[in-house]
């Protein structure tokens, strides 16, 4: 695991959420998730989020057939996350091993997701968000994946590929359930990143705009 360093300081903003990041409009990564307006730009949630920290989950070399012979590559599944309610998942690949990181790292920056904490569990009494607040559940390939909230003082009781993007995400307190071919990391990964996105999405339910309000936003 590493600290931030893809902050780049000559960094030139080029979509209109980027713009409003640097010219200070927008403070914080809830603000900027909550806009509405796609994340394109690493660099905007490294200023957000400046003290980000990263995961590499898995690494695995692909081979393809091709005209010009067998072509190997590096597949890097990767999460990031600031351990206080926001992750990112995603994989990269590449000749290099470095590179397929680099890419992925970059990717999971623009898939980050705010998770809702809180204190979900019926037998808890604290009000510090350290676990879900309610049930989740994720599905990749065969493998699903059920978060449920825990008290404070359990723990994860998780897998370790599971228990290593909670812990990004901020999630300290949490019993798990994983079904189906769970030894793919690749999907039990991802399972986990789905179920959290799942209950960032049950939080803020997205309205559909009206014709007149799509009109005027582009």
């Amino acid at each position: 695991m590493s600290g931030n360093n893809y902050n780049d300081s000559g960094w030139e903003p080029v979509t209109r959420l980027g713009r409003m990041v640097q010219e200070g409009e927008i403070e914080d990564m809830e603000t900027a998730l909550n806009s509405g307006l796609p994340l394109k730009e690493p660099e905007l949630v490294d200023q957000l989020l400046p003290g980000l920290e990263d995961e590499v989950l898995d690494i695995n070399m692909v081979q393809r057939m091709t005209d010009s012979g067998r072509r190997v590559k590096f597949r890097c599944v990767v999460a990031v996350g600031n351990r206080d309610g926001f992750i990112g998942y995603a994989e990269g690949r590449d000749d290099q091993v470095g590179s397929a990181i680099q890419k992925a790292i970059g990717i999971a920056k623009l898939n980050m997701i705010q998770v809702p904490r809180g204190s979900g569990s019926w037998e808890d009494r604290s009000d510090r968000p350290h676990s879900l607040t309610r049930r989740t559940t994720g599905k990749a390939g065969s493998v699903e994946v059920e978060v449920i909230p825990a008290p404070e003082g359990l723990g994860l009781a998780a897998s370790d590929t599971v228990r290593h993007v909670l812990e990004l995400a901020g999630i300290e307190n949490a019993w798990t359930k994983s079904h189906g071919n769970t030894r793919t990391t690749v999907n039990l990964a991802k399972a986990t990143y789905n179920a959290l996105e799942n209950a960032s999405q049950s939080r803020h339910p997205q309205r559909r705009p009206n014709r007149e309000e799509a009109e005027v936003s582009e």
